[in-house]
């Protein structure tokens, strides 16, 4: 009799500048390029069994799914090397079975670029996706584009990023400094629902 052949999971952690945050990092894609789902809580999971699954873990407060990787975000009065095993071999398990993190929303078009966007908008996007998506993925988050009015741009800080407590200095100190560097109009960068 002939077995289905377990696809090989590979996962590593890597710490973050959040410290209540650890990124699991998988050896293939979860998500498409520059899609990500975030779950503050238990009942935000609807897209992501893997999430809610982790959320039955009494340490963890958030969940964030992107790319190649699951940042969890614990409680604060526990330490990670309390949990950081139990979960990653959750992880491990619950994709070893063949199961999908998230259940994927189909785009009719492109999430990040809107045609009705105005040209500093889509400026502004096309700046936040190539220079600033990247690096703040590398520390296990991500950055969303929420608006732009009066000179004031304002984005949504996700996975590890959200309740960090260097993501002021982040927002400030590098996505500020750049955009208002690269784009005139801006005059200032502030976080929606930190």
């Amino acid at each position: 009799m002939l077995q289905a052949q377990k696809r090989p999971v590979h996962i590593y952690m890597e710490a973050n500048p959040n410290p209540n945050s650890l990124k699991f990092v998988v050896n293939f894609m979860l998500t498409d390029e520059g899609v990500s789902f975030d779950y503050p809580d238990q009942s935000s999971t609807e897209t992501s069994p893997l999430a809610n699954e982790l959320f039955n873990f009494a340490a963890v407060d958030r969940v964030f799914i992107t790319a190649n990787f699951v940042t969890v975000t614990k409680k604060e009065d526990i330490d990670w090397v309390e949990i950081q095993d139990i979960i990653r071999d959750h992880i491990k398990k619950y994709l070893e079975a063949g199961k999908s993190a998230v259940v994927m929303a189909s785009f009719e078009k492109d999430p990040l670029f809107n045609e009705n966007d105005s040209e500093t908008v889509k400026k502004i996007k096309g700046i936040l996706d190539e220079y600033i998506r990247p690096a703040v993925e590398q520390d296990g988050g991500a950055i969303v584009f929420h608006s732009f009015n009066e000179g004031i741009v304002k984005v949504l800080l996700q996975g590890s990023c959200s309740g960090c407590p260097s993501s002021t200095i982040t927002l400030k100190a590098g996505i500020q400094n750049l955009l208002t560097r690269m784009l005139p109009e801006v005059k200032e960068v502030q976080a929606e629902g930190i």
